[in-house]
């Protein structure tokens, strides 16, 4: 999950797992899978940069079979 800031201005959390693309047009427009859209304030990079940000700090390690 993701935070990220809608055109309001109000903070929203965002399931970057559901994220289709993202568009800018100046302001961001994600689409989910579900074809749902959310206009956001955070450029894409901002946004592309949380998604990495939250992947590294939640993957779990690969382990060899060997090594545990």
């Amino acid at each position: 999950m993701i935070k990220l800031t809608g055109l309001n201005s109000k903070e929203m959390i965002l399931n970057e797992e559901l994220i289709e693309k993202i568009e800018s047009v100046p302001e961001s427009v994600i689409t989910l899978n579900n074809g749902k859209k959310y206009l956001v304030l955070d450029s894409v990079e901002e946004i592309l940069s949380k998604i990495v940000e939250y992947k590294r700090k939640t993957r779990v390690p690969y382990v060899e079979e060997g090594n545990r």
